[in-house]
């Protein structure tokens, strides 16, 4: 069965898909495959120190719950613009009061040094804060008491390559998109796991581990149905055969059973494009999978993302 829509009363006697250990795989925090590019190290902290115990309690004692909460979405999304943060953080007041608040609030967690900057501004961005993407420092991830982005004790944060930060920002925004949503009532949001939460691992047809590495889990209440995805957002980067390589695995991990033993429904696989002309060419690769998992993939373009996941008209 796949997962859109699904009958809320249903999957919720399942409970929800953040445990890891339920859903049959246990993730290994490692470095995704859009990762393996030119990395530069931004010089914050070493790589092998850690912050002082003490230094580190006197940072949680000066924090606010919202900056905490933007600290965790950091953690959660590994990259964010100072736009971004702001709609997620700061959302009361007038446009010019929102944009005060969300500069002295950026400005203030840099100078405790619990985010950094990184070194490249967004492109049409140059107002102060709003021009920066943020990422959690060493000292914020102390704070937090988790590991760095690639799962290691890492106290440094790393500027990713130009496509890289693009297409975390980009499912980001969706993160971001999706929040907004639900504060307007169009949807209920009831998870949103980003890499590496939302990975999963499963035995392959000669036993080898396999590890399937979509870039965003969502699961939404629109109504009385329940809306699970996986969801790839797509630049245009990868040619016709990489795609349907993840197809595949896609479907190898459908074919496993875990999920739906798991959660009684495995989630549709999403598919978020920048252009028609691309989403014809992926719609082109779904067409050449099997007739029977073809049902699993769905195509649309970045733009009607969110009236998409916010409506019930799922069904195929």
């Amino acid at each position: 069965m796949s997962g859109w829509p699904t009958n809320r009363g249903e999957t919720e006697a399942a409970g929800r898909p953040t445990d890891r250990a339920e859903q049959g795989s246990t993730p290994t925090c490692e470095i995704s495959s859009q990762d393996a590019t030119t990395l530069e190290p931004s010089g914050e902290h070493s790589p092998t120190t850690r912050p002082a115990r003490g230094r580190v309690e006197r940072l949680r004692q000066k924090l606010s719950e919202r900056d905490f909460a933007v600290l965790r979405s950091l953690h959660k999304l590994r990259l964010l613009t100072g736009v971004q943060l702001a709609r997620l953080h700061v959302a009361d007041g007038s446009t010019a009061t929102r944009a005060r608040r969300a500069r002295a609030l950026l400005q203030r967690l840099s100078e405790l040094k619990v985010v950094v900057r990184l070194g490249r501004r967004v492109g049409g961005v140059r107002a102060g804060s709003a021009g920066f993407v943020y990422g959690l420092s060493g000292y914020g991830q102390a704070v937090l008491e988790v590991d760095g982005p690639t799962g290691k004790r890492r106290r440094r944060v790393w500027e990713t390559s130009p496509p890289h930060q693009r297409h975390v920002l980009a499912v980001a925004e969706l993160y971001v998109q999706v929040v907004e949503a639900s504060r307007g009532g169009d949807v209920e949001l009831l998870a949103f796991d980003a890499e590496p939460a939302c990975w999963r691992r499963f035995a392959g047809i000669s036993g080898q581990t396999v590890t399937l590495k979509p870039d965003a889990y969502i699961r939404l209440g629109v109504r009385a149905v329940e809306l699970v995805a996986f969801v790839e957002v797509d630049m245009g980067t990868e040619s016709a055969p990489t795609i349907a390589k993840k197809c595949h695995t896609y479907i190898s991990y459908w074919r496993s059973g875990i999920e739906q033993q798991a959660h009684d429904v495995f989630p549709a696989v999403l598919w978020l494009v920048e252009a028609t002309r691309r989403a014809e060419q992926l719609a082109d690769v779904i067409r050449h999978l099997p007739h029977d998992a073809q049902a699993l993939f769905r195509v649309a373009l970045l733009g009607d993302a969110i009236q998409l996941l916010s409506t019930e008209e799922g069904e195929r």
